[in-house]
């Protein structure tokens, strides 16, 4: 961190040098010249990697940032660029490219498998009133490259989130923690419709 906040003044002083004098702006910014011209030398220095780098962004945007260190190093090596994927995330840190979380729809089983309900609402996502219309479903999501697994509760009167769970793996007792806590907010009698994606 100190290397890096003396890189950043040894910056400002660069650009202001020719306007102030140097041996004011180094005191001002209290950095010894022999410290200043080290890292002046070394941001001069040619940055091996500024072709991979500007490959990275331009990867990076192709995929609108849903590509990680990991896929992007794969397209990198399809282009000739030869570098692991520890330098991809290094670089791509610096860069300041971080992969936005990627979503999809849960399957668990494709099959026909159990009862499945009669579907209740028949895409009527319209309720009068709360605790009248509930749905719910099973999300994948990537987050730092781990799958991760949302079940949420809305209330289709308000959009409010009912309730939710969020776990590494998509077992029962996910679901069942969920409905535990949304049932528990609502009274007994109140002619609730729960949908989900199996009635």
């Amino acid at each position: 961190m100190a290397i890096e906040r003396r890189q950043h003044k040894t910056l400002v002083v660069q650009k202001l040098r020719q306007k102030y004098s140097l041996n004011l702006l180094l005191s001002i910014t209290q950095l010894p010249r022999a410290t200043f011209y080290y890292h002046l030398k070394q941001m001069q220095k040619t940055d091996k990697y500024t072709s991979i780098k500007e490959e990275i962004t331009t990867i990076y945007h192709e995929n609108r940032g849903r590509y990680g260190y990991r896929r992007i190093m794969t397209v990198l090596r399809s282009r000739g660029f030869l570098v692991n994927h520890k330098t991809v995330q290094r670089l791509m840190k610096e860069l300041g490219l971080i992969c936005r979380v990627r979503m999809k729809k849960y399957r668990s089983y494709k099959g026909n498998m159990g009862k499945i309900a009669p579907n209740l609402l028949n895409r009527d996502f319209h309720a009068d009133k709360p605790n009248q219309k509930w749905v719910t479903d099973v999300t994948e999501f990537s987050l730092f490259g781990k799958k991760l697994y949302l079940s949420p509760i809305l209330d289709l009167h308000s959009s409010d989130l009912v309730s939710y769970t969020i776990s590494d793996r998509p077992v029962l007792s996910m679901v069942t923690t969920m409905l535990n806590e949304a049932f528990a907010k609502i009274p007994d009698r109140t002619n609730l419709i729960l949908h989900s994606d199996q009635g």
